[in-house]
């Protein structure tokens, strides 16, 4: 019984311009391995198989070639987005200086490799890169799970969010810090008689004023100061303009998003429609204020 051989997944480009020298790369690595295995003769020619072939894993690279050398070859694989990861295993006849050793490793070189070839270690060579190259893709498996359940968890926290946007009873206005609409719930839309896209892009006070007509004008000036320094203005007596013209009597609520610098980017606004309540005053209240009541007349 034959011994099973591995990493039949994996491919490898060997670039030699001694076509002896790649029939024995390519015997020894079929040898003890499933590996597809693609070649090229020349420097320029690896350079186009690895841009055009799928999924290289590994490079076995001639230092001494003609026109291209294996350090000029490497240099033009680096720069390329699709090829400059790519492992490559400079194949030498010597190291002859360090000099000649870092220029390889500063041209990307992850290794060497000596002529003549020894079948172990060629062998020891491809299994550590393959064996990191696996655990590479497990890993980016493992990932991408992750961030699918999460991406299906924050849809699934989104479409919530929505259905409670969608179903809740008050107006949900969402302006920019120049007080135009950027979105806006259902319940607005019915309160005020618009559609969503007519609604987007209009200014507040297109919809909007304040229940004194002296505080009309005071939503972008007095109230968006007033959020910045609270965060918050809460229940304001205010009517809604309908598209028909006709005034809805509302609560409004204002909450100011700041974001990182400290600056407004998005002014929440929340309108109770208070069609059919009544504002009384209760002289035994000990505070003697007004009291809204919810009672529907």
């Amino acid at each position: 019984m034959t011994e099973q051989k591995r990493y039949a997944g994996f491919k490898v480009l060997i670039v030699d311009d001694n076509p002896n020298n790649l029939f024995t790369l390519r015997s020894l690595i079929e040898k003890y391995t499933d590996v597809h295995v693609i070649e090229a003769d020349g420097g320029e020619k690896a350079v186009n198989l690895a841009l055009t072939e799928n999924d290289v894993d590994l490079i076995i690279l001639d230092v001494q070639m003609p026109e291209m050398d294996g350090f000029q070859t490497a240099s033009m694989l680096k720069v390329r987005k699709k090829t400059r990861d790519i492992p490559v295993i400079f194949l030498t006849a010597a190291y002859k200086t360090d000099e000649f050793q870092q220029k390889g490793y500063d041209v990307g070189a992850a290794d060497y490799l000596l002529k003549p070839i020894d079948d172990n270690l060629l062998l020891n060579k491809l299994t550590a890169y393959f064996r990191l190259i696996e655990k590479e893709r497990a890993m980016n498996v493992l990932l991408e799970e992750k961030v699918a359940v999460r991406t299906a968890e924050l849809e699934q926290i989104r479409q919530y969010q929505e259905r409670l946007l969608n179903t809740m009873g008050e107006a949900l206005l969402v302006l920019s810090p120049e007080g135009q609409i950027k979105s806006t719930n259902p319940a607005a839309q019915k309160m005020l008689g618009y559609e969503e896209a007519e609604l987007v892009g209009l200014g507040i006070g297109d919809v909007f004023e304040e229940a004194e007509d002296e505080q009309a004008d005071a939503f972008m000036g007095t109230w968006l100061d007033m959020m910045i320094r609270t965060g918050v203005v809460r229940d304001v007596e205010a009517r809604f303009i309908t598209k028909s013209g006709s005034l809805v009597p509302i609560l409004f609520s204002r909450t100011a998003m700041v974001g990182e610098a400290g600056a407004v980017t998005d002014i929440i606004c929340i309108a109770k429609n208070m069609t059919g309540y009544v504002k009384i005053d209760n002289d035994d209240d000990l505070s003697g204020s007004d009291i809204d009541i919810g009672d529907s007349v």
